[in-house]
């Protein structure tokens, strides 16, 4: 009996291939696994060029999964889908932000008025100065609806754009940008004022910034980190009862 040609055992393997990963794209397996491998390929270029602020690791991440996608035989509803396991567990990271919070109460405690006041007056800006300047710009309501949220952590700000009724996908591709230009531009900005108070830096970084400027205030200090998941979580709970109050006063 001949042998097969190498040529047919390749096609045969690559059929397989591609059944494997298309019965796999059925499945929360697919969209996880390419979503934890960007995201570790993210982390390697993030450390391999030295920890630069404008491309942390889940800007990085989602870079190197666009194209991967693109080129497998999956849409962006069933790799949504599929990796939402993952976004459920960016609440419970939330949440255990409260570790370094209760390391730090007693700074809390002794800043509880410039807290508060900042959080009332911050909190309202960063929604309202987007939404001004998109409206004076001519974006439509879908495209504002979207913008609102900008400031909080993504969990929020897909919550409230399901809510509201705007783009899920704009939504979280804003919240993405805003998180790295506040966690670029905050510091550089800090700096040039000659500030030395990391509570101060890290609340502003937390307020305007969410959880990717949190994650680089962590890297500052612990009190930096502390203070920015104070503001994070303020700051969505702030906008969460009062955005979605807004706009149905408007309508």
């Amino acid at each position: 009996m001949a042998d097969a040609p190498p040529d047919a055992s390749g096609e045969a393997l690559m059929e397989l291939l591609a059944g494997l990963i298309e019965h796999l794209a059925k499945t929360p397996l697919l969209p996880v696994a390419i979503t934890l491998l960007a995201f570790q390929g993210g982390v390697w270029l993030y450390q391999r060029l030295k920890r630069p602020p404008w491309l942390p690791p889940i800007v990085a991440g989602s870079l190197l999964l666009v194209p991967v996608i693109y080129l497998l035989p999956i849409n962006y509803q069933q790799y949504y889908q599929g990796a939402r396991w993952i976004s459920f567990l960016l609440g419970p990271a939330t949440v255990a932000l409260a570790i370094p919070l209760f390391l730090q109460f007693h700074h809390i405690r002794a800043a509880l008025i410039p807290i508060t006041v900042t959080l009332l007056v911050g909190a309202p800006l960063a929604a309202g100065l987007s939404l001004a300047i998109a409206w004076s710009l001519g974006a439509d309501t879908t495209v504002l609806l979207s913008l609102a949220p900008k400031s909080v952590t993504a969990p929020i700000a897909v919550s409230l754009t399901e809510q509201l009724g705007g783009l899920v996908g704009l939504a979280v591709g804003i919240v993405a940008l805003t998180g790295v230009l506040g966690s670029l531009l905050t510091p550089l900005f800090w700096r040039w004022i000659k500030g030395d108070d990391d509570r101060v830096l890290g609340f502003v970084m937390g307020l305007n910034g969410h959880g990717i400027a949190t994650a680089q205030a962590f890297e500052i200090s612990a009190k930096a980190g502390a203070f920015s998941s104070l503001a994070m979580g303020l700051t969505g709970a702030l906008t969460a009862l009062l955005l979605p109050l807004c706009f149905s006063l408007i309508s």
